[in-house]
């Protein structure tokens, strides 16, 4: 206890002790924090990839203050870090104040020393002035939803608009839910998508989990072309936003234009549901999907991200564009399917 019973104290929360976690929510909810700040989104991580959940929680006078969610995140491969939060986009600091924010920010440095994470990445929210920031690396996508259908296709530009008005002409059908077709449609299709593009998948266990805690606030929106799945997207629901999270599709999506059906249904799908603005995520500045995103009428938004290092030469680096992953990344292409849904989950639990 301090002697001054009005000054601020910082402590690692136990998300285990009864009525934390929920205590937690509730400082989240008032706050009107993300979906990556609450500790449902922590635990899932856990339960689906075994990465450990923990967090620094601000009190004064008995109160929540201030919240700082963490995965603590250990890999062979990427060694070990503290990220806010883990598997996620964004997270990051949230408090009441600029010192509860200083207090955090320095009570997670002090937790990395003794749980040997080299490094603490925080992925939104405010940073302290000696760390590491940067905003130029990634973009964030977010408009409005329309009032209805219509508007919602006039608001796409007219070259992206023609090929999702071909994908309405087309033998395609929507199918939303969270049974265990569907989730297994869905987690094949992602596996395939991640492949292509050189990239690990993420255990099942992850989406399961998800799915799982979020009940009704996420679900699976699947495009399929007579029965065949052949698009997929695992997507969430907060504060009036749908996020699409997790998606992608097969060879023959491109063809049948079923990622732009997918996405228009779920912007009408998210309207239904009383959402009101459509988060159409994060994209590394300059990519593909970057460029994807903005032909859908998205103006990109610059992302604050940073990080604090005990030793920068310890760093890890899970940065798929540089350089050194290249040579790792063609090879992974060409893997077949079976094997890479086999090591993939191994590896990229630990990416985090």
């Amino acid at each position: 206890m301090p002697l001054n019973p009005s000054a601020t104290r910082y402590a690692v929360a136990d998300l285990r002790a009864p009525g934390e976690a929920a205590r937690i929510e509730g400082f989240v909810r008032d706050m009107e924090g993300t979906l990556f700040h609450r500790p449902l989104w922590l635990e899932a991580v856990e339960r689906g990839t075994g990465q450990r959940a923990t967090g620094i929680v601000a009190e004064r006078m008995g109160a929540v203050v201030g919240w700082l969610p963490l995965t603590e995140i250990h890999s062979p491969l990427f060694g070990r870090a503290l990220a806010s939060s883990g598997f996620a986009v964004g997270g990051g600091t949230l408090a009441d104040s600029t010192a509860a924010t200083e207090g955090l920010c320095r009570a997670a440095e002090e937790l990395a020393v003794r749980a040997s994470c080299p490094s603490v990445e925080i992925r939104g929210g405010a940073i302290p002035s000696d760390w590491e920031r940067w905003n130029d690396r990634h973009a964030g996508f977010e408009a409005d939803l329309a009032d209805d259908d219509e508007a919602q296709l006039l608001f796409v530009p007219r070259k992206q608009r023609a090929d999702i008005r071909k994908s309405l002409d087309s033998d395609l059908t929507v199918s939303v839910g969270t049974n265990e077709q569907q989730r297994a449609a869905h987690y094949a299709i992602y596996a395939e998508s991640v492949r292509n593009l050189g990239t690990p998948v993420f255990p099942r266990g992850l989406f399961d989990a998800m799915l799982n805690a979020f009940d009704d606030s996420a679900d699976i929106l699947t495009v399929l072309h007579g029965d065949e799945p052949v698009a997929s997207v695992l997507n969430f629901y907060h504060r009036g936003s749908v996020m699409p999270y997790w998606g992608g599709g097969v060879y023959a999506a491109r063809a049948l234009k079923a990622n732009e059906r997918m996405y228009y249904e779920l912007m009408l799908h998210a309207r239904r549901k009383g959402m009101s603005c459509f988060d159409f995520g994060r994209s590394k500045t300059g990519s593909g999907p970057y460029r994807y995103k903005k032909n859908w009428g998205f103006e990109p938004q610059p992302m604050t991200y940073g990080g604090w290092s005990a030793d920068p030469a310890k760093a890890r680096n899970i940065d798929p564009t540089d350089a050194s992953y290249s040579a790792k990344i063609e090879l992974w292409k060409k893997l077949p399917l079976p094997l890479a849904n086999r090591i993939g989950p191994l590896i990229a639990k630990g990416l985090g």
